[in-house]
């Protein structure tokens, strides 16, 4: 099982990736061991996550999310409420 997920950077911007684990790669993220974007921009929060049952499908739905306009990924981050 995969997940993407869409994560809040303290200069607004947002950061979105695959994973099988999205606390461990939120950790990894903020450690400084995440993507080359995540380090420059300092990683606040998880915004969003959406299931996907394999990575296939993960990276289809993670394009698809990269290529939304702003507006749009915070319209699909306001559907869902994470603690």
């Amino acid at each position: 099982m995969y997940f993407v997920y869409i994560l809040e950077c303290a200069d607004g911007s947002l950061y979105t990736g695959i994973t099988t684990d999205v606390q461990r790669r939120f950790f990894e993220h903020q450690a400084g061991k995440g993507g080359h974007y995540t380090r420059a921009h300092k990683v606040i929060r998880v915004r969003y996550i959406e299931q996907q049952n394999d990575r296939g499908s993960a990276q289809t739905r993670e394009a698809e999310i990269k290529k939304l306009p702003k507006r749009k990924k915070l319209a699909l981050i306001s559907t869902l409420k994470i603690p």
